[in-house]
């Protein structure tokens, strides 16, 4: 029987924010659950094999949250079952709700792991993976984050999954050897939940792909039947994505919202979340991890390419915040 914790408390259907590396770190969900809190965070991927290292204690930054965070997921990635079980144990004591497993992951370096996406080639070894993190938890539920495939859409390894009675599966609409090239394939998410359906599991199915706002969320769980959305790419230099107004109707008058935020507030956040990464993680990671978000906040507007080269000059948040009012001086 799966272990559900936190996620049978939880009303259907959810909105997630999905892991992404060097984007969605510890100082970035500040701001989002400043700013429009989704139901459930989740961290970067994080190595089981680095956790269970002697030099773990570089990266026991990216567990690092905050209490206003929850429920929050812990997400993993490893090829070595005594190393899942330990980083998971870690993740338990360490308070998390809850711990991912990444079977999705195309990076090459995270593959010759035997982890991520490769999971997809070797079921026996995503088995015991699973197995050894069911160990670890202790009750704390389980979760995979997957594709749809390696080279081709593969939906026995979806169902090879469910049968493993995993408390979520998070399933990005394309195959690995798709990347993020072509378009999700939301046409297999009915399939996916009558699979599930069928096999009478607990699973929550969350999909993941393609998806612009909670709008389009909402749309493809009403048309699919699946539990819940992820959100990735959609966050960027918008972190009132999840606004609750905004769910509360398939079509909300967004302006009462503030949805459309001016100028102003994106470039004030802008500074706002430099400065949390500074405090937070400046002694622990390089600055120009920032200004991959200076694309996005600073986007669409008058001027907005001028603002971001000179972004992308800066090397911390005093030049970034002289930049911006320099800006705010010369538009108002």
């Amino acid at each position: 029987m799966n272990e559900l914790g936190f996620w049978k408390k939880l009303k259907k259907p959810v909105f997630c924010l999905a892991p992404m590396a060097d984007v969605t770190d510890c100082a970035f969900r500040q701001i989002i659950a400043k700013y429009g809190k989704p139901d459930i965070f989740w961290t970067e991927f994080v190595s089981a094999d680095g956790l269970c290292s002697p030099g773990k204690e570089k990266i026991l930054v990216d567990l690092k949250y905050e209490e206003n965070e929850r429920p929050i997921v812990a997400q993993i990635f490893g090829g070595k079952p005594e190393n899942i079980k330990k980083a998971v144990s870690l993740c338990r004591k360490l308070g998390f709700d809850g711990v991912d497993i990444n079977m999705g992951c195309p990076d090459r370096s995270v593959e010759k792991q035997y982890a991520g996406a490769a999971m997809m080639k070797n079921k026996n070894l995503a088995r015991e993976v699973i197995k050894a993190a069911k160990e670890g938890a202790r009750g704390l539920p389980i979760s995979v984050k997957t594709r749809l495939g390696y080279n081709q859409i593969d939906l026995e390894w979806i169902r090879f999954l469910l049968e493993e009675d995993l408390a979520a599966l998070a399933v990005h609409l394309r195959t690995r050897k798709e990347m993020s090239d072509a378009p999700a394939h939301w046409e297999f998410m009915k399939k996916i939940i009558q699979i599930r359906d069928e096999m009478k599991k607990e699973t929550f199915i969350i999909g993941n792909g393609d998806v612009v706002d909670i709008n389009d969320a909402k749309k493809k769980c009403k048309e699919t039947g699946c539990d819940g959305v992820m959100l990735g790419r959609a966050i960027f230099g918008n972190p009132w994505l999840f606004v609750k107004c905004q769910r509360d109707t398939l079509t909300p008058d967004l302006s009462k919202c503030l949805f459309d935020k001016s100028i102003k507030e994106k470039l004030k956040v802008l500074v706002e979340h430099t400065k949390l990464f500074e405090k937070m993680l400046g002694k622990q990671k390089n600055f120009a991890i920032m200004k991959k978000h200076y694309k996005a906040y600073a986007n669409g507007f008058d001027d907005a390419k001028e603002l971001r080269m000179k972004l992308m000059e800066t090397e911390n948040a005093g030049q970034v915040e002289t930049i911006v009012n320099n800006f705010f001086n010369k538009i108002t």
